[in-house]
């Protein structure tokens, strides 16, 4: 049900909307068209993560001002996502990989989490990926370079 969920693309506002409806379905687990705190801690069960605070939850449903039905749930993510520097934002996730801070992640590492995790990558795909990938001597990511790869395009495409 998860890898059905997540990862999906979407080209312009309407299929965006569509994206987000189909994300509000898969949290929305028991379809009452409310998301509930049963709910996040299911989807979050689904994602791994099953030692949810009881305090995050609370935290985020109080976002929502009362009850999240599609149109506050559209709001929240319009709110979240209006003004964000999509470069930034795929920054942020892959320092997440990168404790350290020297602007690589391992090759290897990552490579097994895209063929394990959420919304898996076939081999061929991870192969393709890391065709283009800036790496450094020693194999890893350059992620910075990546990233500007992903948001920008490649110079050598043109």
């Amino acid at each position: 049900m998860v890898s059905a969920c997540w990862g999906r693309k979407a080209s312009g506002l309407p299929a965006q909307i569509q994206e987000f409806k189909e994300a509000f379905s898969c949290i929305d687990q028991n379809r009452d068209g409310i998301i509930c705190k049963a709910d996040l801690r299911e989807t979050y069960s689904q994602l791994g993560k099953v030692s949810v605070p009881e305090e995050e939850l609370d935290a985020m449903l109080q976002e929502g001002k009362g009850p999240i039905n599609f149109t506050v749930f559209l709001t929240l993510f319009g709110e979240k996502l209006n003004g964000t520097d999509p470069e930034e934002a795929i920054l942020s996730a892959f320092r997440m990989f990168d404790p350290s801070g020297k602007g690589v992640v391992n090759k290897d590492e990552f490579k097994q989490l895209l063929l394990t995790q959420a919304d898996k990558f076939s081999p061929a795909e991870v192969e393709q990926m890391f065709a283009l990938t800036p790496m450094d001597l020693a194999g890893n990511i350059d992620y910075k370079s990546l990233c500007y790869i992903i948001t920008h395009g490649d110079e050598k495409e043109e």
